[in-house]
Parts: structure tokens; C-alpha cells; sequence
């Protein structure tokens, strides 16, 4: 198994911050530079206990509290976890499988069925892949979703038995299945069932044997008495399992595909430490590639949160989950049972999304014509102090002198003191910085 071996410093540490959760806090990467990369990994994965949120509490324009069962504050909610729990591993972990599984409110319905699907992800995500998947399997909000609680003896429904395999165990178009074992898993899983409250909508879901087939099914060429915890098992035994586990796993970290030798390797170790997605996600994060490859884009929630968390500021306005949507990545509400395109993140139509999410940061402090601002002030001072408000972020060498460049140029704006013009013109660097390419990558 490959491990880095390179150094530690803050910008490594300030990778593995963004990447393994959502940017680091003011200060926070010189901090977990000293812990070394095994002490790193360890303090954002191995964490124990509830997770606190540390800051200040989100709240609308007027101040006014978030109400998390208005609709659309759920996005915010989870944005605010995001930027203030302390345990942000377990934050992206729950991004990563909300993302796997790709079940969307828009066809749920249920603030509180989404919450606990949600929930399920921080919960169970770091322990055994097949527990996760049959918690998923019986898990409301999915059981809405793909129909699992319509799939009875007698009528099955093919809908969660085909996703299953082609989307969360074994990957399509590699021979691993056939439309017999899609027919025969549906089979298999069915028996759940739940009821309909008028004013609640969906709940009590459970399993119900009255409604389950219990003949004999055929799937990966054995015949048994399939129930759902049976098709789980084999769709995760299946020899083709760990290799689609590991290479999608893998890409929520690292920009470009393992070889063949290092992703034989994470499978090995999937395999002997029986499904658990810890271990491989901490090889992973101990990898060559991921500080020494290239750079990941960032998902929009992501670029959000670590901009409140690099500002240290909370959420003070109710435009996020527009805003997300329009950049690509509305919370709770993936476009497809497939997730989000990554490959759209960042495009034409997704750009001016993004400066409008930097907008939503820095809205509310901006300094203004203030004439308490340095009156004499350099290009590259102006561009160094940016720098500093949003704590030292890299960036490389002709992002900066096209900075300078720019800074110079307004300091030729006339029709302005020399303090008042100085500080406007330090809130669009500061707006500039954060939107340039550097700072949506990783």
C-alpha cells in the first residue's frame, strides 16, 4: 500500500482539510500540520461522541432564527453543519453517500424522512459497507424513493433491486448482472412496507413477511430462499463488488484513477477488514496522490462552507440553497438517483452561481467607501492584505500578478480619497481572490 512520504506542512494539512471535510478553519492548518499526516487523518476520522457545533448560529437577513422545518431552510441546515460542526469528516462522509445513493426530497416529501436518511450516513458511513447498504435497503426515505415499500409477493417492483446493482454495489456495463438477477433480487427484497398519514405523509415503514416472496430465487447462478439481508450479501460478496466500491470511493478523494496494482491493494484491504469503509477511506487520505496529484474542484456546498469557515463567520442569509442550485448542488436534492454530475461543477452555466456564493460570504461586511482605510497602500499590499482576510489561501504565481495588475489599475480610479478608494477597492480583491481558480480547486 502506498503511503506519502513527502512533507507535512500547512498546505498539505490544508489539502487534506478540504478534501476529507470542508476547508480549514482560521489557523486550523498549521495546527494539524504538527499532528503529521497518520495524526492528521486520524483526528478528522476517528472522531468519538456528538458532534458539536461551534460558532454563531445561522440566521435570515432580519436576524431572525432558521427554522429547519420550513421548506427550503433544509439546505441550510445541513450548510450549517457543515461550516460549524467539529467533526466535519463525518459531515463530507454523510455528502459522499447522500451523493452515492442519490435520493432527492422533490420526490420524497419528507423533511423528516430526508433528516433520518441523512442521519444514517453519520451514523453508519465509516463502519461495514453491507450494514450501510441494508440500513439504506429499509430506509424510509429510499423505500419512498425507488418504491421498495410497493414491492410485494406477487408484484414485484424492479426499481431498488436494479439501482442496486447498477449504482450502489457492482456498476453497469461490467457483466456482473443479468436481467434475471435484477428480477430475482426484486424478489428477494420484497416486504417492506409503511403507511400514509394525510398530514404526515409516509411513515411506521417496516418489514412485513406477510408481504415478502419467500420461494426460492436464482441470483449470481445460486438458488436460495432470498430475503433482503440475503440480496445484500450477495451483491457484496460478489467478486465484482470491490473493485466498483474502491474506484468510486477513491474518486470522491483524488482526481485521477489508482493503478491497477494500488487499487488491487485497497481491495484487498476492503475485503480482509470485512466491507468497512474507515480503512479504506484513511489509506486513501494517506496516498501520494492526494497531495502530490492534481487538484480536485470543489462541490459548490463544499466552496460555501469553507468560505464561512475561512471567514469564520456564520449564515446570515436565506440565498444559499438557491444559489446552490443555480452552481450545481442544491442539499437534499440530487437530480438523478445517480447523484450529481461532478463533471458540471464548474461550466458556463455554473460559473456566475459560484461568484454569486462568494457574494453571499463577504454580503454584510464589506468595507465600503471607509475612510478609516489605509490611505497609502500599495498594489501588493492591497493584494497581501486579501490574502490575509481570507487567511492565506495558495495561490499560484500569475493568479497573484494578475492581483497586482488589477489592484494597480484601481488605483488609478479618480473622484475618491485615497482611503475610500483603497477600501473598495480591498472588497473586490477580496471578492476576485476567492473566485479566482485557485480557490475553487483543492
Amino acid at each position: 500500500m502506498q503511503r506519502y512520504r513527502g512533507p507535512f506542512g500547512p498546505r498539505q494539512a490544508e489539502r487534506l482539510l478540504w478534501r476529507a471535510g470542508f476547508g480549514p478553519l482560521r489557523g486550523q492548518a498549521p495546527a494539524f500540520a504538527a499532528l503529521g499526516l497518520e495524526g492528521a487523518v486520524a483526528a478528522l476520522t476517528r472522531v468519538t461522541g456528538p458532534a458539536r457545533l461551534v460558532g454563531p448560529e445561522p440566521v435570515t437577513e432580519l436576524g431572525e432564527p432558521i427554522d429547519p422545518a420550513r421548506f427550503p431552510y433544509d439546505h441550510l441546515v445541513w450548510l450549517d453543519r457543515m461550516v460549524r460542526s467539529d467533526q466535519p469528516f463525518l459531515e463530507r462522509l454523510a455528502l459522499l453517500f447522500h451523493d452515492w445513493f442519490g435520493v432527492s426530497d422533490e420526490l420524497v416529501g419528507s423533511w423528516p424522512l430526508m433528516r433520518e436518511h441523512v442521519d444514517l450516513f453519520r451514523r453508519v458511513g465509516r463502519g461495514s459497507f453491507r450494514d450501510l447498504l441494508l440500513a439504506v435497503t429499509g430506509d424510509g426515505a429510499m423505500l419512498v424513493r425507488l418504491d421498495g415499500d410497493d414491492n410485494q409477493r406477487g408484484r414485484p417492483n424492479e426499481n431498488y433491486a436494479r439501482e442496486l446493482m447498477e449504482l450502489y454495489a457492482l456498476g453497469p456495463d461490467r457483466g456482473a448482472y443479468t436481467e434475471r438477477d435484477v428480477r430475482e433480487a426484486a424478489r428477494g427484497l420484497t416486504g417492506y412496507a409503511s403507511s400514509y398519514h394525510p398530514d404526515r405523509g409516509y411513515e411506521d415503514f417496516r418489514f412485513d413477511p406477510a408481504r415478502h416472496d419467500d420461494g426460492e430465487k436464482e441470483l449470481f447462478a445460486r438458488r436460495d430462499r432470498y430475503r433482503p439481508e440475503a440480496v445484500v450479501d450477495a451483491c457484496v460478496a460478489h467478486p465484482l463488488h470491490p473493485s466498483f466500491f474502491v474506484l468510486k470511493l477513491w474518486s470522491a478523494f483524488v482526481a485521477v484513477p489508482p493503478s491497477d496494482g494500488q487499487r488491487r491493494a485497497l481491495e484487498r484491504l476492503y475485503v480482509e477488514r470485512d466491507h468497512a469503509v474507515l480503512p479504506v477511506v484513511e489509506a486513501i487520505l494517506m496516498h501520494p496522490a492526494v497531495y502530490e496529484g492534481p487538484a480536485l474542484v470543489k462541490p459548490p456546498a463544499v466552496y460555501a462552507a469553507g468560505m464561512l469557515r475561512a471567514l469564520g463567520r456564520g449564515i446570515e442569509s436565506i440565498g444559499w440553497p438557491e444559489v446552490g442550485r443555480q452552481a450545481g448542488q442544491r442539499l437534499f436534492q440530487p437530480p438523478s438517483i445517480a447523484g450529481w454530475r461532478e463533471d458540471r461543477w464548474l461550466d458556463t452555466a455554473t460559473w456566475r452561481a459560484r461568484w454569486q456564493l462568494a457574494h453571499l460570504a463577504l454580503k454584510g461586511h464589506e468595507l465600503g467607501a471607509d475612510e478609516g482605510y489605509l490611505a497609502e497602500e500599495t498594489p501588493e499590499q492591497a493584494v497581501a492584505m486579501a490574502l490575509r482576510h481570507w487567511d492565506d489561501p495558495p495561490i499560484a504565481a500569475d493568479t497573484a500578478a494578475a492581483l497586482v495588475t488589477a489592484a494597480a489599475r484601481m488605483a488609478r480610479v479618480v473622484g475618491l480619497s485615497p482611503s475610500a478608494r483603497n477600501a473598495l477597492r480591498q472588497d473586490v480583491l477580496r471578492h476576485l481572490l476567492v473566485t479566482a481558480p485557485d480557490c475553487q480547486v483543492c
